[in-house]
């Protein structure tokens, strides 16, 4: 088998496994806080990273890290998985996963705003037109639910789902600047993150309560959002010939997670959703290649 074989393989898990974790956050949460929810599946990501480093002998690299390093990924880990996730749990507390998935995802589009005072890049008409695209696809979902699909929307819970779309960009644009090793970059995060939640956890109160039946989904969850899918997708970028190949393919998670929030969850995707989706991914890709 080739190394761009091997690099597809590795492709369709990481797409496999992100669209499922629209429903398994739902799930979760009805049985955990979205603190809890967060606590577990840190834990479960950092250990499943410590695991990755420990057996592709890469945990030796953490040794390369100065102060200045640590600091760094003190900031990042607070940015994510601290402060992204609890933001994002809560919006798919709020949401129906079919409103809270798509609004997520307008974080390319808001990744080409950001980069413009941050990285000094310029946008042309075509990175214009593409964010109306997917601002447009961002008002058909939340007017379109309420007014045609009967969807419980609160707008508080659509402000957080943009929300995360900033924050996601502001940790993908500092994120970049850093040349460390990837998989160790994201070690340490999250074992700044782990401490952030624990200490979060404990000032809150939240360690009491915890549903047993809500653990399983909240590892599912470290294991599949934030663990070993994101390795996947490091090795399908490793193995791939040109990361063109396969990088297209990311854009069509969130179709497949509106599948499996239609047969997991039961929630009726409403056509408002899907055209919506289609808006917002359109303009994002559009934007990716012009």
């Amino acid at each position: 088998m080739t190394n761009q074989n091997k690099s597809y393989i590795f492709t369709f898990f990481a797409i496999l496994f992100w669209s499922t974790v629209a429903s398994a956050f739902k799930i979760s949460l009805q049985y955990l806080s979205t603190v809890q929810l967060l606590l577990f599946s840190t834990l479960t990501s950092f250990s499943i990273l410590l695991i990755i480093a420990i057996s592709t002998k890469r945990i030796y690299l953490v040794k390369t890290f100065n102060s200045k390093d640590f600091l760094f990924s003190s900031i990042l880990g607070f940015i994510n998985p601290f402060f992204y996730y609890l933001i994002l749990f809560k919006a798919y507390e709020l949401l129906p996963a079919q409103i809270a998935q798509p609004l997520n995802c307008t974080w390319g589009i808001i990744l080409v705003l950001l980069s413009v005072p941050i990285l000094h890049h310029k946008i042309g008409w075509q990175n214009i037109a593409a964010i109306f695209l997917s601002f447009c696809g961002i008002v058909i979902i939340t007017i379109g639910g309420k007014s045609f699909g009967n969807l419980d929307i609160d707008n508080y819970g659509v402000v957080l789902a943009l929300i995360t779309s900033i924050i996601w960009s502001f940790y993908w644009i500092y994120n970049t600047k850093d040349q460390k090793d990837e998989l160790i970059r994201l070690l340490v995060n999250f074992f700044f993150g782990s401490i952030y939640i624990l200490l979060f956890t404990l000032i809150k109160g939240e360690f009491s309560g915890i549903h047993f039946n809500g653990i399983f989904g909240a590892i599912y969850v470290g294991i599949f959002e934030m663990g070993l899918t994101f390795w996947f997708w490091l090795k399908a970028m490793k193995l791939s010939e040109n990361t063109a190949k396969i990088s297209i393919y990311i854009y069509f998670f969130p179709f497949l997670s509106m599948i499996f929030i239609q047969f997991i969850l039961k929630e009726s995707i409403q056509l408002s959703s899907f055209i919506g989706l289609i808006f917002i991914m359109t303009g994002v890709v559009w934007n990716k290649l012009s």
